[in-house]
């Protein structure tokens, strides 16, 4: 399965299990009338608006390169990531908080929690499902990539499998939150218990939101491959004939498992024509080969700084 194929289906495992979850969320919020139940249903209806954004950008990403679009289409994803980060805080986030300031000021009548608890079981079982998916994929990549798991996630371009482990792993954590405000109110008999969970799950979704748009943007305004990683690249290009020095070097991560690599280069001076254009295709094939996520490499030719200082040579 390719790279896409695999977050593709990540996210549509996800997208399933949050659309039934939200569903029942929002029966059992209005029987029991927890406030931590309907915002546990605004979450998770937000997570599906997500994933269905996150989806969008997967095929929208795949589109081939155009006269119009040169470089590809890879960068389409992370807007409309970020435009899903944007969703998880509105549609979740925003309604969290509200719904719980309500609750502790205004109060609530508690019906049967008895309902609100096996959705609650359910909807665990079914995020730790889709969690289970996402980690899987992530533990994969990382080990392709022979990274740490917490630094590959941190660190990942995939941002549409981060952005499912973030949402599920808050989404569990929104459950447990949500099932200590209905113990709460049962022991106590005090819906401040619901309250104060319901504006928990809220801050939660920030975090996230703010983690997920933070991610996206970074990549939108133009991230370059890791230091270890461009540290090989200047590696191969020295290990390269007629190849004297690096003068600059930058490179640019366009999309998951897509990035551009550009250079200045300084040649010997004896070379000739014919054998700096072969060295620039031999670097050009030795850097895709240690590093298959290359995509595109610019190698221009740049007098080094002794030539610069002496000046161009005499024409005649």
């Amino acid at each position: 399965m390719t790279e896409n194929g695999e977050s593709t289906f990540t996210v549509i495992v996800a997208a399933v299990a949050n659309l039934g979850i939200a569903a029942a969320k929002v029966v059992a919020g209005i029987v029991s009338g927890s406030s931590a139940m309907l915002s546990e249903a605004a979450h998770s209806v937000a997570d599906t608006v997500t994933e269905a954004m996150l989806l969008t950008a997967l095929k929208r990403s795949e589109k081939p390169a155009d006269e119009d679009h040169p470089v590809g289409y890879a960068g389409e994803r992370y807007v409309w990531a970020l435009l899903a980060a944007v969703a998880t805080f509105v549609g979740g986030a925003v309604f969290s908080v509200y719904d719980g300031i309500h609750t502790l000021t205004h109060g609530e009548e508690v019906g049967d929690p008895t309902i609100s608890y096996i959705v609650l079981g359910i909807a665990f079982v079914l995020e730790g499902f889709s969690l289970r998916t996402g980690i899987k994929q992530v533990r994969a990549e990382a080990e392709r990539m022979k990274a740490p798991f917490a630094r590959y996630l941190r660190l990942t371009a995939d941002t549409t499998v981060k952005a499912v482990v973030m949402e599920d792993s808050a989404a569990l954590a929104g459950l447990m939150l949500a099932a200590g405000g209905l113990l709460g109110v049962q022991i106590t008999g005090s819906d401040v218990w619901d309250g104060v969970a319901s504006i928990l799950i809220g801050l939660l979704l920030v975090y996230v939101a703010w983690v997920l748009g933070r991610s996206n943007a970074e990549l939108l305004i133009g991230r370059p491959a890791p230091r270890r990683m461009r540290g090989g690249i200047r590696e191969e290009l020295l290990s390269v004939p007629h190849i004297i020095d690096v003068l600059d070097l930058i490179t640019l991560i366009q999309g998951p498992g897509e990035i551009l690599v550009a250079a200045k280069i300084d040649f010997r001076d004896v070379s000739s024509a014919e054998q700096v254009e072969w060295a620039c295709e031999d670097a050009e094939s030795q850097l895709r080969e240690r590093f298959p996520a290359i995509r595109r490499v610019y190698l221009d030719p740049t007098p080094g700084v002794a030539q610069r200082e002496a000046g161009p040579p005499d024409p005649s």
